[in-house]
């Protein structure tokens, strides 16, 4: 498939956007409706000036939660690789009383 444009509304304001399949052009309207409801959700608990402290806030957020989940797959790989160590050993382990 063909790169295609795309537009998306965040924070009332349209932006054009090239993708480069169905599924990715999906994936970004996600995101933006996802943009969209944090900032009606922050929109509603707290006072703020303007969009842009909205999308501040958003943005944190979503950062924070990236770091998490990458936070979570180092140690997911760190663990993978302790079990693939015990394997190693018992493997060898079994080998050597055969």
């Amino acid at each position: 498939m063909r790169d295609q444009l795309i537009s998306v509304i965040i924070a009332e304001r349209p932006y054009r956007l090239t993708v480069g399949s169905e599924g990715e052009e999906e994936l970004f309207r996600k995101a933006s409706k996802l943009v969209e409801e944090k900032m009606q959700e922050y929109a509603r608990s707290y006072a703020f000036r303007d969009k842009q402290d909205l999308l501040a806030m958003v943005s944190l957020q979503f950062a924070v939660d990236y770091l998490r989940l990458d936070n979570t797959a180092n140690n997911q790989n760190v663990i993978l690789e302790k079990l693939m160590d015990v394997d190693r050993l018992l493997d060898e382990y079994l080998l050597d009383e055969s």
